[in-house]
């Protein structure tokens, strides 16, 4: 079984679980927003992280269930915030949220799922008790916390710095760091390891995998961004650049550019996501073709993706033997070599 295998297998169970904590309820109008997001399904990669990691060290399955479900649950109400702030067009192939209800409507109710999620995790620790559950819920807490952070490092970018000189390779690994590596790939693994009564070393181990695997992750998602087909990435191309978001891709063409070009990438970054033709997007495109900006950051992902191989064959000796080690190696593969 391959980790995509592993997910499809524990989906179902994630599903009806996070629609146990989400109703659809009085007033419906308001609660279906919520579910709308839930209802979508993503590609569900952190949960099944999540569960992966906690079966791995020896957690059964309905040990699992509910931190996996709010990390899940985490991921849609961000999500429906996120794409209002954002203005985006589409999220899972259709039709973002604050598009079909209305800014303030999927604000309001992506609240249901903030509280939502917090209530799985005050009832795990209620389950699983105070030592255990405390601890996997200061975890919790400090990777949203951390995501938060690195949320407002990358709207301070777009909404007021909006200058690429300004910026650089190490604000956007910063920005990496906290909204993927820790949130997307270390943060759900030590959840799952802490639930199945992991110590401090181990995850230290799975901070040092998920950093590597989580920075090629986040490079695939900006190449994708740029080259991959709309049906399967369930978004619109070019968003990143529309949006004014740092990737290595525009950086390493803004630092090869002429004098001119930059000025007139400078220009186009300044304007509002609304405010952008689709010819200055053109020419954002063409720079960074032109001076070999994808290329680049293909190098730079197989960099972080065989290093995360590399720790993952490092540790192996101290993860439990049994074949969720080996279907790991397969989740660290995806996190870079994917097509959405």
């Amino acid at each position: 079984m391959n980790f995509k295998e592993y997910v499809e297998a524990n989906r179902k169970a994630i599903y009806s679980k996070i629609c146990e904590y989400v109703p659809l309820k009085e007033p419906k109008e308001h609660h279906a927003i919520m579910r709308d997001y839930v209802d979508r399904q993503g590609n569900y990669r952190r949960p099944g992280l999540l569960m992966l990691s906690g079966q791995m060290f020896g957690a059964k399955a309905n040990e699992l269930l509910l931190p996996a479900a709010a990390q899940q649950l985490s991921e849609d109400w961000i999500l429906m915030q996120d794409d209002t702030f954002d203005d985006s067009e589409l999220r899972r192939g259709k039709p973002a949220a604050h598009r079909l209800y209305g800014a303030v409507h999927a604000i309001n109710a992506s609240n249901i799922g903030q509280m939502a999620m917090w209530r799985m995790l005050k009832d795990y620790v209620v389950t699983y008790g105070t030592g255990k559950g405390n601890r996997l819920y200061e975890k919790f807490y400090d990777m949203l916390e951390y995501t938060a952070e690195g949320q407002y490092v990358e709207n301070y970018f777009i909404h007021n710095t909006k200058d690429i000189k300004k910026a650089g390779e190490k604000i956007y690994y910063r920005i990496a760091d906290s909204k993927t590596c820790y949130y997307s790939v270390y943060g759900p693994l030590q959840l799952g390891a802490i639930a199945a009564g992991q110590g401090g070393e181990m995850l230290g181990m799975l901070k040092e995998i998920g950093s590597a695997a989580g920075t090629a992750f986040q490079i695939t998602d900006d190449i994708l961004d740029m080259t991959a087909d709309e049906k399967l990435f369930g978004k619109k191309n070019f968003g990143d650049l529309y949006e004014g978001k740092l990737t290595l891709m525009i950086l390493h063409a803004y630092g090869s550019a002429t004098k001119s070009e930059r000025a007139r990438i400078d220009s186009i970054y300044i304007k509002k996501r609304q405010d952008k033709t689709p010819e200055e997007i053109d020419f954002l495109r063409g720079a960074i073709e032109r001076y070999g900006g994808i290329e680049y950051a293909k190098e730079v992902r197989e960099k972080y993706g065989e290093k995360a191989t590399k720790l993952l064959e490092k540790y192996s000796a101290k993860l439990p033997d049994n074949d969720y080690k080996k279907i790991m190696l397969s989740a660290i593969n995806d996190m870079y070599r994917r097509d959405k």
